[in-house]
């Protein structure tokens, strides 16, 4: 038997605030995380796991999310499934600037186009549902109508969905991307072989930049780091490093409450501020050296 929570939500920020929460803050994470309109415009999010999580520690942290009308958790028990797969079909495909990321299941109705990515929830975080995701291809978007860029890294690339965007729009780029889950990397790899960019793309398994691959493909001229606030404090003087002159560094992952610390933390490391946007909770951040 597996453990299903639901959570009502008052809207689709709130859900959306809610799943990001359980799938990025919350240790251990579930194995799937799925919104469903629950009466509009009432949201109910349910979340799968092995084991009960700590249910104070969690009602507490949905209280700090600060978005009133959330509820409290409820536990059901439910047949021992794959929920990831069970979940994936209720995901639609999500529209950010140039882009368009759908499942498999949506494959015939969306169609192949330069902008179309086809990510299926699983294994390895990013499908765009997500606040921080949908912000990083929202950022690529903008980054990529402005100028161009050379070399790419894709830094904690999870489902290598970000990657796969940049080769769509940089043609001529060279990409890297990597994560420190063996299993993500190989999950990104196959996403990029069925997106038609598995051969501009390479992929590794690394902590941070400390992989010979990425210290060689350094500067880059774009760095695109989803992952979370703690780690992305520790890798500032890294990535100041790894940047060149004029490039760009996109950081996500990072609550709203988060933002000030981090940027605090770049700002010393030699980076001003390029362009902040707040999505439902969530903080991206891009960043270029002063």
């Amino acid at each position: 038997m597996q453990i299903k929570i639901i959570i009502s939500c008052p809207d689709y920020d709130a859900a959306r605030s809610v799943a990001g929460f359980l799938e990025e803050a919350l240790v251990p994470p579930p194995h799937a995380v799925t919104v469903f309109e629950d009466g509009a415009p009432a949201q109910r999010v349910e979340a799968y796991f092995d084991a009960l999580p700590d249910m104070d520690g969690l009602a507490e942290a949905l209280r700090d999310i600060g978005k009133p009308g959330i509820g409290a958790p409820v536990v059901e028990p439910v047949p021992d499934e794959n929920w990831v797969t069970v979940s994936q079909a209720a995901l639609p495909p999500i529209s950010a600037g140039r882009f368009t990321i759908h499942g498999s299941h949506d494959r015939d109705k969306v169609g192949y186009g330069p902008g179309t990515i086809e990510i299926d929830a699983g294994e390895a975080f990013g499908t765009a549902h997500h606040a921080t995701t949908l912000g990083c291809l929202l950022a690529i978007d903008r980054l990529t109508r402005q100028r161009t860029f050379g070399r790419v890294l894709d830094l904690g690339c999870g489902s290598g969905v970000l990657a796969i965007a940049a080769a769509r729009v940089l043609p001529r780029a060279e990409i890297m991307a990597s994560d420190i889950d063996a299993i993500a990397t190989g999950v990104a790899a196959e996403n990029a072989r069925i997106n038609r960019v598995g051969r501009r793309i390479r992929f590794v398994t690394a902590t941070g930049l400390e992989h010979p691959v990425l210290r060689g493909g350094a500067p880059f001229d774009l760095i695109i780091a989803n992952i979370l606030a703690r780690p992305l404090i520790e890798l500032a003087p890294t990535l100041r490093g790894a940047l060149a002159p004029d490039g760009r560094v996109v950081l996500s992952g990072l609550l709203v409450t988060q933002a000030a610390e981090v940027f605090a933390n770049y700002r010393s490391a030699g980076f001003v501020l390029d362009k902040r946007q707040d999505l439902v909770g969530w903080t991206i951040l891009t960043l270029r050296l002063g």
